[in-house]
């Protein structure tokens, strides 16, 4: 099950036999300046993976921000998902998020992309 709304995505699912996994999360963003980076998004993924509490922030700069799904399964795989798994499996959902930070970060095919970034 997945639900997306701008600036929210939730993701649920179940484990289906004793050797499966289940996830119950969230991931909130907004936009946000760092002082170093420049303006970028501010991600919170927070729920449940394996039935055990996770609430990590991350901050990615505006080139790097659609690499959000990514870092969100690090984290999740941190905290108990298995290395196997990804919570990117809900392309759907993942589309209309990328649509949006895309949107908000007024990010247009062709911006430059810091080279420091790319190492």
């Amino acid at each position: 099950m997945a639900q997306f709304e701008p600036g929210h995505l939730h993701i649920e699912r179940h484990a289906l036999t004793r050797d499966d996994h289940s996830y119950n999360l969230c991931i909130d963003y907004e936009i946000m300046q760092d002082p170093k980076e420049g303006k970028g998004m501010q991600f919170r993924l927070h729920g449940t993976v394996q039935d055990k509490s996770i609430d990590e922030s991350f901050f990615l700069p505006k080139d790097q921000a659609f690499d959000f799904a990514r870092h969100a399964t690090r984290l999740a795989q941190k905290h108990g998902l298995p290395k196997t798994a990804s919570i990117g499996s809900m392309h759907k959902y993942y589309d209309e998020m990328f649509d949006d930070v895309r949107k908000q970060l007024d990010v247009k095919s062709g911006d430059p992309v810091k080279p420091e970034h790319l190492e």
